[in-house]
């Protein structure tokens, strides 16, 4: 049995989507550059956040000893950074090979 919303909550100046609503929708992209220009448009539509690393850090699952994490938690939030940082000091300082 389907929920029946709150009357009080209906927005009758902003419907919910048919079907038919959401078949018709076009993506921003599409619509935005007839409405302000190609100029404003490219500007409203500009990716948002940090743009992509060339090589971003992998996810990966490692088992530390309980006083290595102890270590890198203490000093709060960063400990994964922190890992990573002396992992990478350890590299330069112990190159492998001849």
């Amino acid at each position: 049995m389907r929920k029946q919303p709150n009357p009080e909550l209906l927005d009758d100046e902003n419907p919910q989507w048919s079907a038919e609503d959401v078949a018709k929708a076009r993506p921003a992209s599409e619509v935005l550059p007839h409405i302000f220009g190609e100029s404003i448009a490219k500007k409203m539509l500009k990716p948002r956040g940090r743009p992509p690393a060339e090589f971003p850090k992998e996810r990966i699952n490692i088992r530390l000893s309980h006083e290595v994490l102890a270590h890198f938690k203490s000093a709060g939030d960063g400990w994964q950074t922190r890992i990573d940082s002396a992992l990478r000091q350890f590299i330069t300082e112990h190159p492998l090979g001849p």
